[in-house]
């Protein structure tokens, strides 16, 4: 991540305002133009074509990505009809799966969700134009993502950037503190300055357990590095490895101390996500809570105002560099049809990614669409990271690994890091409850 020594409060302050307010207003601009990449759709030759798009986005998401659609439309004359998933996509792909009566495109919110639909056989691997748009606009990380055995199936579309932690300014200027650029300074500096003065540092969204997971991937990417972290995502290494166990040690430098969470462990491992985000700037209970960089509308809910109430800084460096971790939804064809695999080309292609950055509400891990098409300094920022992160930059683990170990409520990870959360003394018997959890999974 470039320019760490940058003032923290000069990256996102009035320019995130304009990233809130862009994400949660419906855009009137139309469509923009932008160089055509590799693989864009070309020529009206798909007149008659229907085609149907799933994924789980509803609001101004779905509004903007059928602006998007609305371009590929116009540029070959086939119909596009969007649907929502809402927010179990299994629920929605399953009965159509077996019915044999799939979206032509769905959008997965998960990798993971790529393998267990290609050993379903309900995915085509990508193809022409599509393959090839992949290729040119998207690093070799990125291809990988979606790829099953060495046959690739999905197109990553839309990114969430999850190295970020949001701060109330005025408690950080009353303790007299700035944004830490190590993981030591804002254990022991920024948090420990702020508890001196009787400001609580922290507010924890700890009963929702994916949070908690976000906690662990940024720490692990950064101390272990990308090849660990990847070796573990693909439990090439068990989760009793010393880079498990150290992780989790320094993750109790916060969870063990009480007076760095809002409520102590038991207001920590009670409190869900979005409620800590209001305990920050609605009741302005703590200075700070982490999560993504899709905080901006809750702060905006909470009565606060993004750039001049609320301000984010990197994740800090844990280890070496500091870590780049993000979420996602990927594209899949789950029909032969031509036109399937042409609207892939095109939602791979730059000039798909920079119509939809200009309309805000919007990250594109497409290493063609340039940070400065999208609308805002902040989302800028946001995306050069990625961009300049290249192949160090790396998806939610929790998200990779099957979703009874990673994504599941009340087991895997999302429970037992909850248990670390109430009593981070024992990181060895956390890691062996993480091994046990993972190799179930994986039978």
């Amino acid at each position: 991540m470039p320019e760490h020594k940058r003032n923290a409060r000069a990256v996102p302050a009035v320019a995130a305002a304009a990233a809130a307010a862009v994400a949660l207003a419906a855009a009137a601009c139309a469509p923009g133009g932008g160089e055509n990449g590799g693989g864009t759709a070309g020529g009206g030759d798909l007149d008659g074509a229907e085609l149907l798009v799933a994924a789980k986005w509803t609001g101004v998401e779905q509004e903007n990505f059928e602006q998007v659609l609305d371009l590929f439309e116009e540029q070959t004359g086939a119909t596009v009809t969007y649907d929502s998933t809402g927010e179990d996509t299994g629920a929605y792909l399953g009965p159509r799966i077996e019915g044999g009566n799939p979206p032509d495109v769905a959008i997965l919110p998960q990798p993971g969700l790529v393998s267990e639909y290609a050993a379903q056989d309900a995915l085509f691997p990508l193809e022409g134009d599509a393959e090839a748009a992949l290729a040119e606009n998207y690093s070799d990380y990125w291809q990988e993502l979606g790829s099953v055995d060495d046959q690739t199936y999905g197109i990553m579309l839309k990114a969430a950037h999850k190295s970020i932690i949001w701060y109330r300014p005025e408690a950080f200027d009353e303790a007299g503190v700035e944004a830490p650029q190590t993981w030591d300074a804002l254990v022991d500096d920024t948090a420990g300055t702020l508890s001196d003065a009787g400001i609580t540092p922290f507010a924890m969204c700890g009963a929702s357990g994916w949070t908690l997971t976000d906690w662990f991937e940024n720490v692990y990417l950064s101390q272990a590095g990308p090849e660990n972290y990847d070796r573990l995502a693909a439990h090439e290494i068990e989760w009793t490895d010393d880079s498990v166990v150290q992780a989790l040690e320094t993750l109790a430098d916060v969870w063990g101390e009480e007076s760095l969470m809002n409520g102590g462990t038991d207001g920590a491992v009670q409190t869900d996500f979005p409620t800590c985000v209001t305990q920050v700037y609605g009741q302005q209970q703590a200075a700070m809570v982490y999560e993504a960089d899709f905080v901006a509308a809750n702060v905006v809910e909470s009565g606060a105002e993004v750039g001049v109430d609320a301000l984010a800084f990197p994740f800090p460096a844990v280890g070496e560099a500091p870590p780049v971790v993000v979420g996602g939804d990927i594209a899949v064809a789950m029909s032969e049809d031509e036109g399937t695999q042409r609207l892939l080309a095109f939602l791979a292609s730059p000039e798909a990614g920079t119509t939809w950055a200009e309309l805000g509400g919007y990250l594109s891990p497409n290493g063609n669409v340039p940070a400065d098409a999208y609308a805002d300094e902040f989302t800028q920022q946001l995306a050069q990271t990625i961009l300049d992160a290249g192949e160090d930059v790396r998806y939610d683990l929790s998200d990779q690994v099957p979703s009874t170990f990673g994504a599941t409520e009340g087991s895997g990870m999302w429970a037992i890091l909850q248990d670390f959360l109430r009593d981070p003394s024992d990181p060895e018997a956390a890691a062996e409850r993480l091994e046990q959890a993972a190799s179930d999974a994986d039978e």
